[in-house]
Protein backbone atom coordinates (compact mmCIF):
# COMPACT_ATOMS: atom_id res chain seq x y z
CA UNK A 1 0.00 0.00 0.00
CA UNK A 2 2.77 2.41 0.94
CA UNK A 3 4.63 1.51 -2.24
CA UNK A 4 1.54 2.26 -4.33
CA UNK A 5 1.09 5.61 -2.61
CA UNK A 6 4.75 6.45 -3.15
CA UNK A 7 4.50 5.53 -6.83
CA UNK A 8 1.36 7.64 -7.23
CA UNK A 9 3.12 10.58 -5.59
CA UNK A 10 6.06 10.24 -7.99
CA UNK A 11 3.67 10.18 -10.94
CA UNK A 12 1.84 13.29 -9.73
CA UNK A 13 5.11 15.12 -9.14
CA UNK A 14 6.51 14.18 -12.55
CA UNK A 15 3.27 15.18 -14.28
CA UNK A 16 3.21 18.55 -12.53
CA UNK A 17 6.86 19.20 -13.39
CA UNK A 18 6.37 18.34 -17.04
CA UNK A 19 3.23 20.48 -17.25
CA UNK A 20 5.21 23.34 -15.81
CA UNK A 21 7.92 22.90 -18.43
CA UNK A 22 5.36 22.86 -21.24
CA UNK A 23 3.84 26.09 -19.93
CA UNK A 24 7.32 27.61 -19.70
CA UNK A 25 7.98 26.61 -23.31
CA UNK A 26 4.75 28.28 -24.42
CA UNK A 27 5.74 31.43 -22.56
CA UNK A 28 9.21 31.47 -24.13
CA UNK A 29 7.76 31.09 -27.62
CA UNK A 30 5.26 33.86 -27.02
CA UNK A 31 7.94 36.18 -25.63
CA UNK A 32 10.31 35.41 -28.50
CA UNK A 33 7.69 36.56 -31.00
CA UNK A 34 8.09 40.08 -29.63
CA UNK A 35 11.88 40.07 -29.82
CA UNK A 36 13.97 40.97 -32.82
CA UNK A 37 17.58 41.96 -33.40
CA UNK A 38 18.65 44.46 -36.09
CA UNK A 39 20.51 42.39 -38.65
CA UNK A 40 21.39 42.78 -42.32
CA UNK A 41 19.57 42.27 -44.64
CA UNK A 42 16.51 41.74 -42.43
CA UNK A 43 15.92 41.83 -38.66
CA UNK A 44 16.23 38.52 -36.84
CA UNK A 45 13.28 37.30 -34.86
CA UNK A 46 14.04 34.99 -31.95
CA UNK A 47 11.35 32.37 -32.53
CA UNK A 48 13.54 29.95 -34.46
CA UNK A 49 16.11 30.13 -31.68
CA UNK A 50 13.38 29.55 -29.10
CA UNK A 51 12.12 26.48 -30.99
CA UNK A 52 15.62 24.99 -31.11
CA UNK A 53 16.25 25.60 -27.43
CA UNK A 54 12.86 24.25 -26.38
CA UNK A 55 13.31 21.11 -28.45
CA UNK A 56 16.82 20.55 -27.15
CA UNK A 57 15.92 21.20 -23.52
CA UNK A 58 12.52 19.51 -23.27
CA UNK A 59 12.90 16.71 -25.79
CA UNK A 60 10.58 15.70 -28.63
CA UNK A 61 7.45 14.93 -26.63
CA UNK A 62 7.35 17.92 -24.29
CA UNK A 63 8.71 20.15 -27.05
CA UNK A 64 5.88 19.23 -29.42
CA UNK A 65 3.42 19.71 -26.55
CA UNK A 66 4.75 23.23 -25.93
CA UNK A 67 4.56 24.23 -29.61
CA UNK A 68 1.08 22.72 -29.95
CA UNK A 69 -0.09 24.69 -26.93
CA UNK A 70 1.46 27.85 -28.34
CA UNK A 71 -0.24 27.43 -31.73
CA UNK A 72 -3.56 26.63 -30.09
CA UNK A 73 -3.28 29.72 -27.89
CA UNK A 74 -2.54 31.87 -30.91
CA UNK A 75 -5.34 30.31 -32.93
CA UNK A 76 -7.76 31.27 -30.16
CA UNK A 77 -6.77 34.90 -30.61
CA UNK A 78 -4.08 35.46 -28.00
CA UNK A 79 -1.47 38.00 -29.22
CA UNK A 80 1.40 35.50 -29.22
CA UNK A 81 2.44 35.63 -32.86
CA UNK A 82 4.85 38.08 -34.47
CA UNK A 83 4.07 41.75 -33.77
CA UNK A 84 1.41 40.79 -31.25
CA UNK A 85 -0.90 39.17 -33.79
CA UNK A 86 -3.26 36.30 -33.04
CA UNK A 87 -6.12 34.30 -34.53
CA UNK A 88 -6.62 31.62 -37.14
CA UNK A 89 -6.18 34.15 -39.94
CA UNK A 90 -2.48 34.36 -39.07
CA UNK A 91 -2.03 30.60 -39.29
CA UNK A 92 -4.09 30.44 -42.49
CA UNK A 93 -2.21 33.40 -43.94
CA UNK A 94 0.95 33.50 -46.07
CA UNK A 95 3.32 33.08 -43.12
CA UNK A 96 1.32 30.34 -41.40
CA UNK A 97 3.49 27.60 -42.84
CA UNK A 98 6.46 28.82 -40.82
CA UNK A 99 4.40 28.57 -37.63
CA UNK A 100 3.19 25.06 -38.46
CA UNK A 101 6.78 24.18 -39.31
CA UNK A 102 7.69 24.70 -35.65
CA UNK A 103 6.11 21.30 -34.92
CA UNK A 104 8.47 19.09 -36.97
CA UNK A 105 11.32 21.44 -36.10
CA UNK A 106 10.96 21.07 -32.33
CA UNK A 107 10.56 17.31 -32.71
CA UNK A 108 13.72 16.99 -34.80
CA UNK A 109 15.74 19.11 -32.39
CA UNK A 110 14.44 17.13 -29.43
CA UNK A 111 15.25 13.85 -31.14
CA UNK A 112 18.76 15.06 -31.94
CA UNK A 113 19.29 16.10 -28.33
CA UNK A 114 18.24 12.62 -27.23
CA UNK A 115 20.60 10.97 -29.70
CA UNK A 116 23.44 13.20 -28.54
CA UNK A 117 23.21 11.68 -25.07
CA UNK A 118 20.89 14.04 -23.24
CA UNK A 119 19.09 12.36 -20.32
CA UNK A 120 15.60 10.99 -20.72
CA UNK A 121 13.01 9.45 -18.47
CA UNK A 122 12.70 5.73 -19.04
CA UNK A 123 10.09 4.88 -16.44
CA UNK A 124 9.04 5.53 -12.90
CA UNK A 125 11.36 4.48 -10.14
CA UNK A 126 10.56 1.48 -8.02
CA UNK A 127 9.51 2.27 -4.45
CA UNK A 128 12.75 0.90 -3.02
CA UNK A 129 14.78 3.38 -5.05
CA UNK A 130 12.73 6.48 -4.28
CA UNK A 131 15.08 7.68 -1.59
CA UNK A 132 18.07 7.40 -3.86
CA UNK A 133 16.31 9.29 -6.64
CA UNK A 134 14.83 11.97 -4.39
CA UNK A 135 11.36 11.48 -5.79
CA UNK A 136 12.30 11.84 -9.44
CA UNK A 137 11.95 9.47 -12.32
CA UNK A 138 14.58 6.85 -13.06
CA UNK A 139 17.08 7.70 -15.78
CA UNK A 140 17.80 5.20 -18.49
CA UNK A 141 19.47 5.31 -21.85
CA UNK A 142 22.75 6.93 -22.79
CA UNK A 143 24.39 9.11 -20.24
CA UNK A 144 25.38 12.64 -21.09
CA UNK A 145 29.05 11.75 -20.64
CA UNK A 146 29.11 9.06 -23.34
CA UNK A 147 30.54 9.74 -26.72
CA UNK A 148 33.04 12.34 -27.72
CA UNK A 149 32.43 16.05 -27.58
CA UNK A 150 32.70 16.16 -31.36
CA UNK A 151 30.01 13.52 -31.73
CA UNK A 152 27.61 15.37 -29.42
CA UNK A 153 28.23 18.66 -31.17
CA UNK A 154 27.80 17.06 -34.59
CA UNK A 155 24.45 15.49 -33.68
CA UNK A 156 23.16 18.72 -32.13
CA UNK A 157 24.32 20.72 -35.17
CA UNK A 158 22.66 18.27 -37.56
CA UNK A 159 19.46 18.48 -35.52
CA UNK A 160 19.50 22.28 -35.55
CA UNK A 161 20.02 22.39 -39.31
CA UNK A 162 17.32 19.77 -39.94
CA UNK A 163 14.91 21.64 -37.67
CA UNK A 164 15.56 24.93 -39.44
CA UNK A 165 15.13 23.25 -42.82
CA UNK A 166 11.81 21.76 -41.69
CA UNK A 167 10.43 25.21 -40.95
CA UNK A 168 11.26 26.42 -44.45
CA UNK A 169 10.14 23.16 -46.07
CA UNK A 170 6.63 24.03 -44.93
CA UNK A 171 6.90 27.79 -44.84
CA UNK A 172 8.16 28.51 -48.35
CA UNK A 173 5.63 26.40 -50.33
CA UNK A 174 2.86 27.70 -48.05
CA UNK A 175 3.97 31.27 -48.75
CA UNK A 176 4.02 30.57 -52.48
CA UNK A 177 0.55 28.99 -52.53
CA UNK A 178 -1.35 31.21 -50.08
CA UNK A 179 0.49 34.37 -51.08
CA UNK A 180 -0.14 33.72 -54.75
CA UNK A 181 3.49 34.12 -55.75
CA UNK A 182 5.75 31.75 -57.61
CA UNK A 183 8.07 29.38 -55.78
CA UNK A 184 11.13 31.24 -57.00
CA UNK A 185 9.78 34.49 -55.57
CA UNK A 186 8.85 32.75 -52.33
CA UNK A 187 12.40 31.45 -51.99
CA UNK A 188 13.78 34.93 -52.67
CA UNK A 189 11.70 36.64 -49.99
CA UNK A 190 10.97 33.81 -47.57
CA UNK A 191 14.27 31.93 -47.37
CA UNK A 192 17.35 33.58 -48.83
CA UNK A 193 17.36 36.70 -46.60
CA UNK A 194 17.16 34.55 -43.46
CA UNK A 195 19.83 31.92 -44.15
CA UNK A 196 22.72 33.72 -42.48
CA UNK A 197 20.67 34.68 -39.45
CA UNK A 198 19.34 31.16 -39.00
CA UNK A 199 22.83 29.71 -39.20
CA UNK A 200 23.83 32.10 -36.44
CA UNK A 201 20.82 31.13 -34.31
CA UNK A 202 21.54 27.44 -34.88
CA UNK A 203 25.12 27.94 -33.69
CA UNK A 204 23.91 29.79 -30.58
CA UNK A 205 21.39 27.04 -29.81
CA UNK A 206 23.91 24.23 -30.27
CA UNK A 207 26.45 26.01 -28.06
CA UNK A 208 23.90 26.70 -25.35
CA UNK A 209 22.56 23.13 -25.35
CA UNK A 210 26.03 21.61 -25.36
CA UNK A 211 27.38 23.79 -22.57
CA UNK A 212 24.22 23.35 -20.56
CA UNK A 213 24.21 19.58 -20.95
CA UNK A 214 25.60 18.88 -17.51
CA UNK A 215 23.05 21.08 -15.83
CA UNK A 216 20.24 19.50 -17.84
CA UNK A 217 21.41 16.00 -16.91
CA UNK A 218 20.80 16.86 -13.25
CA UNK A 219 17.18 17.68 -14.00
CA UNK A 220 16.47 13.95 -14.40
CA UNK A 221 12.71 13.56 -14.57
CA UNK A 222 12.10 16.99 -16.03
CA UNK A 223 13.34 16.02 -19.48
CA UNK A 224 11.88 13.94 -22.30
Amino acid sequence: MKADLARAEVLRSATAQKAGLVLAGIGILAASAWLSVPFYPVPLTMQTLAVLLIGGALGPVLGVSAVTGYLALGALGAPVFHNGLGGMLVIAGPTGGYLVGFLPAVFLMGWAARLSGAPRVGGIARPGSLARLSGTARLTGRGSGRGSALRRLSILAAGALAASAAIYALGVPWLSFVGGIGLERALAVGLVPFILGDLLKAAVAVGALYLGGRALSRRESLLF
